[in-house]
């Protein structure tokens, strides 16, 4: 068997998008981004505004691509229009060796530290983020259609702390004059910073995501009506939610505080506003809030070698494109992606016992790489959507474009970019290696 069933709607289509994008990034970006910026909070909320812009402007684009290729698996589906098959292919490699496992990987230790923090464990982090990891992908592996349902859920539990922060500190800011104040004075404890790119790129970690909607497009009822309008409506309300929300912090903490919490300013947020209790409660809701963004992410990565496999490229693409008959899970796609999420998890902990003198941050630069490939989309979109007004055929694809490029600009400035980009370039070698890799005897290609 190796057709998926049309299981999921609108709903489960728009709490990808909203589930994926808010999860772990609002919480843990927001020392880094505030960072960058030099400790000012207008140039921290401007990146913000910037890198939502981006997102917003990029999906609509996609958006428009989506009402014309419905096949199986989004982005990979539209380059491999636009471009062809070898093309497709590479794309597909990219997502499934590179994209996918490594933002799995840093989203699994995102949701262990915030459950380190709660439980008041010491050392724990590793072992709990490999729990994570693998309990998920075990989901996802045994109930599609419950990974979906829990995606639905933990999108309307993760709004809860955001949407309390957004209000209570808000109000409470602009009754005390600490906003006011934090717009006024950038942090004392931070000088430089990496500038605007560099912070609009640490956004972008925050807002991505919404791109693995597309993945269950095969799944999706109505997927060419359906999909456009979750991908808009999703990372629209994703922008609003996020700058109301920091506007809330801004309200209870100054800037120094911020920086001096790192990853756990949020909690620090949550407590000062709620007290301890209701810090406790709304700190189990920020680790779901996480754990929805690992399982969208999943959803993903399982489904990666199937998507190369379906085109009877990769090794064993009779082996990877098998589903389950029971469960309708793409079984050997899901063993290979939970593989290579706990693989580049080694790499992440690296980062952490010093392996490579210097941070490899594949929280981002897995991004900045994909915007290389959106570049790519709009062209073609420019070229070939005669039919398109002049607002979407040049005007959004090349607003997104110009925004990719902003990021990419960011993400040269990281430290270690250009290993990574050297390890990248390998992976995708061993791609090309492995485009017609083994097949079974005796089994001729579709």
């Amino acid at each position: 068997m190796d057709n998926l069933q049309k299981k999921y709607g609108f709903w489960t289509a728009t709490a990808m998008v909203v589930g994926i994008v808010i999860g772990s990034g609002v919480f843990f970006k927001a020392d880094n981004v505030l960072e960058a910026s030099g400790g000012s909070l207008p140039t921290a909320l401007l990146a913000w505004l910037i890198g939502g812009a981006i997102m917003v402007v990029t999906a609509y684009v996609f958006s428009r691509i989506a009402t014309r290729v419905e096949r199986i698996n989004g982005v990979v589906d539209y380059f491999e229009q636009a471009y062809g098959q070898k093309a497709g292919y590479y794309v597909a490699w990219f997502m499934t060796f590179i994209y996918y496992p490594t933002l799995v990987a840093v989203l699994a230790w995102v949701s262990a530290n915030y459950t380190q923090g709660l439980l008041g464990l010491d050392n724990a982090v590793w072992p709990i983020s490999f729990v994570y990891l693998t309990a998920f992908f075990l989901l996802n592996f045994f109930s599609p259609v419950l990974a979906g349902r829990w995606q639905v859920t933990s999108t309307a539990v993760k709004l809860i702390p955001l949407i309390l922060v957004a209000a209570v500190g808000t109000v409470t800011g602009l009754s005390n004059g600490l906003t006011m104040e934090n717009f006024a004075t950038a942090a004392k404890t931070v000088s430089g910073g990496g500038g605007l790119a560099m912070a609009t790129l640490s956004t972008a970690f925050a807002y991505e995501g919404w791109i693995i909607a597309t993945v269950i497009n095969a799944e999706l009822k109505d997927a060419k009506r359906t999909l456009p309008r979750a991908l808009v409506v999703g990372t629209i309300a994703v922008v609003v939610i996020y700058m109301l929300y920091y506007l809330g912090i801004s309200g209870v903490l100054t800037n120094d505080q911020v920086l001096a919490e790192g990853d756990a300013a949020p909690v620090r947020v949550i407590s000062l506003i709620f007290g301890r209790l209701g810090g406790t409660l709304l700190t189990v809701f920020v680790i779901i809030s996480c754990l929805g963004t690992l399982n969208g992410l999943i959803m993903g990565s399982a489904r990666g070698m199937f998507s190369i496999a379906s085109r009877d490229l990769g090794p064993r693409p009779d082996l990877f494109r098998r589903i389950n008959p029971v469960n309708n899970c793409t079984t050997h796609s899901a063993m290979m992606g939970y593989v290579l999420s706990c693989l580049w998890l080694m790499v992440w902990y690296g980062n952490f016992a010093g392996w490579w003198g210097d941070f490899m941050d594949i929280s981002e630069l897995p991004i900045a790489f994909l915007y290389v490939i959106y570049i790519s989309l709009y062209l073609w979109v420019m070229k070939t959507f005669t039919d398109l007004g002049s607002f979407s055929r040049y005007v959004c694809p090349g607003l997104a474009g110009a925004g990719s490029v902003y990021i990419i600009w960011g993400a040269v400035q990281k430290a270690m970019f250009l290993h990574f980009l050297i390890l990248s370039l390998l992976i995708l070698g061993a791609g090309v290696f492995l485009m017609h890799g083994r097949r079974p005897r005796n089994t001729k290609r579709r």
